[in-house]
């Protein structure tokens, strides 16, 4: 079961929730916003992009988000991925490194909003990350997410704002309440405007331990940027601290 399902469950359950469902897949929306000058931090190029071949399946039908006017196509689904025998209890990720743009951070957790969105750390305070404490936690099956600001209402830049300048072959380093190190590879970063932002493909079911760090990009528009970078990044393996 994916963590997808397991938090807005199945049936007429599943369509009560529908609302909060999109609020909380389309994208972390709110990253950046009710400032006045827009930073331009560093683009993904093409070539950083996930190759073909790398793109996550998407989760199993039961986790399928509801269309939306928001993203009017429709995903199609694909077998469930193969069952994974049941996971230890979970070391919490206390810290992020990554080397290449000079992160070194404790991370905070992070629930839902009052409108069933992702949280985001404050804005007040652009340089904490936090990890999404309703996906796994880093180096358990599945996508851990981690999001950040790239600035805030203080002007300063924000933690991830030099996200997009991340390559394929980079490592992220996540620190865990056990005093273990999670590292892993960064397979891919990509651009997507918020209007068509692939949910299945950010947040669906993995059959490894997969990583996901989010914060928005593009132009600044409406007091929201108008883009997410998405880094994708697989364990490949764990450390004492």
């Amino acid at each position: 079961m994916s963590w997808l399902t397991r938090l807005f469950g199945n049936g007429r359950r599943r369509l009560l929730a529908s609302a909060a469902a999109v609020l909380l897949l389309a994208s972390v929306g709110t990253l950046a916003l009710g400032f006045a000058v827009q930073h331009h931090p560093p683009q993904p190029p093409a070539s950083a992009a996930l190759p073909a071949t790398g793109v996550p399946e998407p989760a199993s039908p039961s986790s399928t988000p509801p269309t939306t006017a928001a993203s009017p196509t429709t995903v199609p689904t694909t077998p469930t991925p193969t069952p994974q025998p049941p996971a230890s209890p979970a070391a919490t990720p206390t810290a992020i490194s990554i080397p290449e743009i000079g992160v070194h951070h404790s991370l905070i957790q992070l629930g839902q909003s009052s409108d069933g969105s992702i949280q985001t750390p404050p804005l007040t305070d652009p340089s904490v990350p936090g990890w999404y404490r309703y996906s796994p936690a880093p180096g358990q099956v599945g996508p851990a997410v981690i999001v950040g600001h790239i600035d805030g209402t203080t002007g300063a830049e924000g933690v991830f704002y030099n996200l997009g300048a991340l390559r394929p072959g980079d490592t992220v380093d996540v620190t865990r309440s056990d005093n273990t190190v999670a590292v892993f590879r960064i397979d891919g970063v990509e651009k997507y405007a918020k209007s068509s932002f692939p949910t299945l493909t950010v947040y669906g079911n993995t059959t490894n331990p997969q990583l996901r760090l989010i914060t928005c990009a593009g132009p600044f528009e409406n007091q929201h940027y108008q883009d997410d970078i998405v880094v994708y990044a697989t364990l490949t393996g764990t450390h004492s601290d």
